[in-house]
Parts: structure tokens; C-alpha cells; sequence
């Protein structure tokens, strides 16, 4: 494994925190680019990339997760690799069956956290499922279609916020205020999301906790992912909205029920307690993955 940021002291933590900057830079800079170009590809114009960008369609997030994906994937190369001298190892790229089960384990583990979520809204806060139309076969068809659509997002934002940067960080500042300080900065990043309140963004920091423990457990930065894919894609096959935005499933309609502070409302399970209460157990189960070492 190669080192990061060899050295100490002082010298050493700015160092981490100004790679870290340019590392997020370059890599928005590059998204942002390659978003708009490809924007311009779907939509026809530059003047109508911000009506399409806020219609949160399929189309749209898949390509705005696949720019953040490409742009992430370069800034890890130039800041992590060829700067920094970081290998697959210090990344934490786990290859082969360990890389496999790392994610299969994570989208289980993300998964059962924001089923549970729901339903303790289901449980205290008075929200359902009420019957929609379409059968079946359109529901598996339009949650397959879902799953894929949101990958490259999920897939981008831990090669962003639980790669290169938490590396460094760590090697710098120790894990736990690496993991704090970047889980914040998750947070943060969330703020222009639709109908956004300070607890969705606490408990999207916290996610970010959750997500910086599953990329130190077995399987690294792919158990992270697939953690983070499984948030995000029960919430949108049960037809709950994903930090702000809505999903329409076949089939079935969920309805939020009780007050928003505590079921998350229009926002989503992230915007309510019963999110908090879900991902604080899955931050327990993560730490103590990690502590039995269990296989992944």
C-alpha cells in the first residue's frame, strides 16, 4: 500500500485539506462540463438545461450521475494517483469476490436501513401504501429501470466524498474527524435539493457517517457504494422521494402520513426522525461489521 502524504504535523494536514479542495474542484469543474454538453445533446439548447435539470426525470439523473461519475473517476486518477501516488490498495478498491460481496453486503445492509425507516413511518407517523395503477410486471420493470437510473449517482458521490478526499484526510487528521468532516461536507452538498430542511441535511451528514464506516469495512469504497445504492433504491421502489425527489412506481403510492419533522413528508424518509433512527442503527451495525470483521 503506498502512504499518503508522507510527513507530518502541520505541513502534512494542509496538505491533505489542499488536495482535498482541488480534488473537489477539479472534479465539479469536469462535472459541470460534461453535464451541460451532454445536456445540450438531450434537450437542444443551452437555455433549457436548467427547466431539464430541475425536472429530476430519468434522463436527467442518469446523465448528471454519469458526468459526476466520469469527472470523479478522472480527479481520483490525476489528485490520487498521479499526485498523490495512492494505489487501488490505499483507495480501497477492492477487486474480485471481496469487491462483489462488499457491495452485495452494503445494498443489503442500505436497503434493510431504509426499509426500516419507512416503516416506523408506517408505525408512528401514520404513513401507507395505497393501491396505484399498473400490475406486476410494470412495477418489477419500472424499480429494475429505477435501480439502474440511480447507480452512477451513488456510484459518484462515494468516488467523491469516500474517496481520495477521506483518504488523505485520514492519513492527516485520523479517521474520525475525516469521516465527520466529509460527512458534513455531504450534507452541505445536498442544500439545493428540493424542499431541503436542516434536518434532512443532519440526517444526510449522518448518512454520510454511515457511508464512510461501510467503505472501511470489507470491500471498501464498492461496499460503500452499494450501501449507498440501496438507500436510495428501496426508498424509490417503495415510491418514497430520495432527498427531495419523487419516483413514480407502478402499482403502489406511498403516502408520508404524519408531520414532516417526524416522517420526512415531501422530502422523503431523510427529511424525518424515523430516518435518523435507521441510520443511527446502521451506523451501530457498520462499526460493528468492521470491529468482528465479518465477511464480506
Amino acid at each position: 500500500m503506498t502512504e499518503a502524504l508522507p510527513g507530518r504535523g502541520r505541513g502534512r494536514r494542509a496538505a491533505a485539506i489542499g488536495w482535498s479542495v482541488g480534488f473537489f474542484v477539479l472534479a465539479y469543474i469536469l462535472a459541470g462540463v460534461l453535464g451541460a454538453l451532454a445536456a445540450v445533446l438531450a434537450v437542444g439548447s443551452f437555455e433549457a438545461i436548467p427547466e431539464w435539470t430541475r425536472s429530476a426525470s430519468a434522463g436527467s439523473i442518469l446523465i448528471q450521475g454519469t458526468a459526476a461519475l466520469i469527472a470523479a473517476l478522472v480527479a481520483t486518477w490525476l489528485i490520487g494517483v498521479r499526485m498523490n501516488r495512492l494505489d487501488r490498495s490505499a483507495l480501497r478498491y477492492e477487486t474480485g469476490r471481496r469487491g462483489l460481496a462488499g457491495a452485495g453486503w452494503g445494498f443489503v445492509l442500505g436497503g434493510l436501513a431504509a426499509a426500516t425507516a419507512l416503516l416506523l413511518a408506517v408505525m408512528v407517523g401514520g404513513a401507507e401504501w395505497v393501491r396505484d395503477s399498473g400490475g406486476a410486471g410494470a412495477y418489477v420493470r419500472e424499480a429494475g429501470k429505477t435501480l439502474l437510473v440511480l447507480a452512477p449517482a451513488a456510484l459518484a458521490e462515494e468516488v467523491l466524498f469516500r474517496g481520495v478526499p477521506l483518504v488523505l484526510l485520514a492519513a492527516a487528521f485520523g479517521r474520525g474527524p475525516a469521516l465527520v468532516g466529509l460527512a458534513l461536507l455531504f450534507g452541505v452538498a445536498h442544500l439545493a435539493n428540493p424542499g431541503v430542511t436542516p434536518l434532512a441535511v443532519a440526517n444526510i451528514a449522518a448518512a454520510g457517517i454511515f457511508l464512510g464506516l461501510a467503505f472501511y469495512a470489507p470491500g471498501g469504497i464498492f461496499t460503500a457504494f452499494g450501501a449507498h445504492l440501496g438507500w436510495n433504491a428501496t426508498l424509490a421502489a417503495l415510491d418514497a422521494p430520495v432527498s427531495g425527489l419523487p419516483f413514480s412506481i407502478p402499482a403502489i403510492d406511498y403516502v408520508a402520513g404524519g408531520p414532516p419533522w417526524l416522517t420526512g413528508g415531501a422530502f422523503g424518509p431523510e427529511g424525518g426522525l424515523t430516518a435518523t433512527t435507521a441510520i443511527a442503527l446502521a451506523c451501530l451495525a457498520t462499526a460493528r461489521w468492521i470491529r468482528k470483521g465479518l465477511p464480506a
